[in-house]
């Protein structure tokens, strides 16, 4: 379990980067509120929400499971979780927002 939680909050984490930016840039981008879902945009205020709401829980994720930085199964799990959810929605958003 400790791993799983790990690999979320890498996930959670990097997930978190694109909204809290684009939010606190005031500009619009897809959220999982928006219509359609994950495709159309919604305004700042909802990515920079959606974002700090992402933090707080790999954060939390993180307090439950504290992870020593390093080359370790632990960082190297988070990591994965961050590269993952990275890889994914690169290619989403590439597609979705035709790059």
């Amino acid at each position: 379990m400790h791993f799983v939680a790990l690999f979320f909050a890498g996930a959670f984490l990097c997930n978190s980067i694109p909204h809290l930016a684009k939010g606190l840039q005031g500009e619009p981008f897809p959220t999982p509120f928006a219509t359609p879902r994950g495709v159309g945009n919604s305004p700042p205020l909802v990515n920079f929400l959606w974002g700090a709401f992402n933090v707080c829980i790999g954060l939390a994720l993180l307090a439950r499971h504290p992870v020593e930085i390093g080359a370790n199964a632990d960082s190297l799990v988070a990591l994965a979780g961050a590269l993952a959810i990275g890889v994914y929605l690169a290619v989403h958003f590439g597609k979705a927002r035709g790059g």
